[in-house]
């Protein structure tokens, strides 16, 4: 029995190399348990970047304070699982208290900024696309995806045949497909 509560052999050096500093020791620790780690963070947050950015602290935490680790509470996997939950929850809670007090993530705030406003851009130039287009080519994309008729539907509502229904559908389609595109919407802020 006391053999069985005993910690494996390879995690109580592993301690000890970590203690001593040794950068190798680090790198088997990390080959062995990071998607350990990441997949815990992942499970936790839901989230790609915030996993990495927890896997990343785990790492900096087992690397700075080896000693935390006791092989006489378990093996190292349970101690660096538990680590890992500890920094994966802790990090929840901040971005929940962030999104309360209207903060961005550190993690992801610079990126998910640029995000927004390039999905803002989108939608402007679609809004004005839509805005600019004849009402012709509008009104049959209304038909077609606000009130979900399909071409003959849209037809019948127009009053034009359902190759005429079809082709203002297909330019309607092919006008707004252009708001990915870099640049802003003609008439939209700017210099004049």
């Amino acid at each position: 029995m006391a053999k069985k509560d005993a910690p494996p052999r390879w995690d109580r050096k592993m301690q000890q190399r970590l203690a001593r500093g040794e950068a190798a020791a680090l790198g088997e620790a990390y080959d062995r348990f990071a998607s350990l780690v990441h997949s815990l963070a992942h499970r936790v947050l839901g989230d790609e970047k915030a996993a990495d950015a927890v896997t990343r602290e785990v790492f900096a935490h087992i690397w700075e304070h080896p000693e935390t680790y006791d092989p006489k509470q378990g093996p190292l996997r349970t101690w660096i699982a538990a680590v890992t939950h500890r920094v994966a929850v802790q990090r929840l809670r901040d971005r929940e208290e962030q999104e309360r007090d209207g903060i961005e993530d550190p993690v992801c705030g610079e990126e998910d900024l640029e995000s927004k406003v390039r999905r803002a851009s989108v939608a402007a130039r679609a809004d004005y696309i839509v805005h600019s287009m004849p009402v012709p080519l509008r009104r049959a994309l209304e038909l077609a995806y606000f009130q979900r008729r399909d071409y003959r539907q849209t037809a019948a509502d127009l009053g034009v045949t359902e190759d005429e229904a079809r082709r203002r559908l297909r330019l309607g389609l092919q006008l707004l497909s252009t708001a990915h595109d870099a640049g802003a919407p003609p008439g939209y802020g700017g210099a004049a």
